[in-house]
């Protein structure tokens, strides 16, 4: 017979219990806020473009209300779409998903309840058209871009893209009720702008992405190659801005920052592709950051220009 004492099994701590800004705080992060962020700044212009003056200011806050809501969707049934990707990347392992902040269906819930109210937000303060281009941003992020092509194929970004351009037709449609000529200029200006905003940070995070199993182009291909697509992707940006000009009857104010920040916009994808060809991973994140800069300052100078006497 054993005469050993038994010891009494050691006691678990319970996990505290999350306070309520915590889990308001752990939803938040499942919107994507900088990038919400990003998408609402692009929106305003497009409206005072639209208006060829200031928009009523309810209707502006009642847009960007909506569109922060779409925006807010998308990110989260993105979150919950990629979470087992999310789980294997440096860059996303505190998202609520990966950390267990959020359940799964908790995650899911909120991102329907958010999408579904932008629809009706939009549709009940702006009007029909912004409704719809609402609910046709957050299945294009979802199903084509996060469902369909990011896995798949190292195009994904580019096609994908698309979804940040909604915004500029939102806001437009907030205003006029259809979609004109310079908000489709405006659109493309997002769209060939997106894949050189975006790749550095693939360059980046180049090992996260693999690690993932994620073809992002600076994981398929090598740094002299992607850096030469930034450069081609800033030129066409850059050029795709000078649309702006005769599409809506813009000024010499928008003509002037859209050729000095794009110049440097496009200095700094020269740069980086240089770095390359040297065999130097050189400086992503400044392009990256960089790209951020240069669409919001051409932001504010599609927003100023016609509030200008002259």
């Amino acid at each position: 017979m054993s005469t050993e004492i038994p010891t009494s099994s050691p006691v678990r701590a319970t996990p505290a219990r999350p306070t309520f800004g915590r889990t308001l705080k752990a939803y938040v992060a499942l919107t994507k806020p900088r990038v919400m962020e990003l998408l609402l700044v692009v929106t305003v212009p497009a409206m005072i473009l639209a208006q060829q003056g200031l928009p009523n200011l309810w209707l502006v806050v009642a847009t960007l209300i909506g569109g922060a809501m779409s925006a807010g969707s998308a990110g989260a049934f993105n979150c919950y779409l990629d979470r087992d990707m999310d789980r294997k990347m440096r860059r996303t392992k505190n998202r609520p998903l990966v950390t267990g902040e959020i359940s799964d269906r908790s995650a899911l819930v909120f991102a329907w309840v958010l999408g579904a109210a932008s629809i009706v937000w939009l549709y009940a303060t702006t009007n029909w058209v912004a409704a719809a281009l609402s609910a046709a941003a957050i299945f294009f992020y979802v199903v084509v871009y996060t469902v369909l092509l990011k896995r798949h194929s190292e195009q994904n970004i580019i096609w994908g893209g698309i979804a940040g351009c909604f915004p500029v037709l939102i806001g437009w449609a907030a205003v006029t009720g259809d979609v004109g000529w310079p908000a489709w200029a405006f659109f493309l200006i997002i769209f060939l702008w997106t894949p050189a905003h975006y790749w550095p940070l693939s360059m980046r995070y180049r090992e996260d992405y693999a690690a993932a199993g994620v073809p992002m182009l600076g994981v398929v291909r090598g740094r002299v190659t992607v850096g030469l697509q930034i450069i081609l992707y800033a030129w066409a940006t850059v050029a795709s801005s000078l649309l702006l000009i005769p599409a809506a009857g813009i000024g010499w104010i928008y003509t002037i920052v859209a050729v000095l920040s794009g110049g440097y916009f496009i200095l700094q994808a020269h740069r980086l592709y240089g770095s390359a060809i040297r065999g130097r991973e050189g400086k992503p994140m400044q392009v990256f950051h960089g790209s951020i800069s240069y669409l919001s300052i051409l932001s504010i100078a599609i927003a100023v220009d016609p509030l200008l006497p002259f």
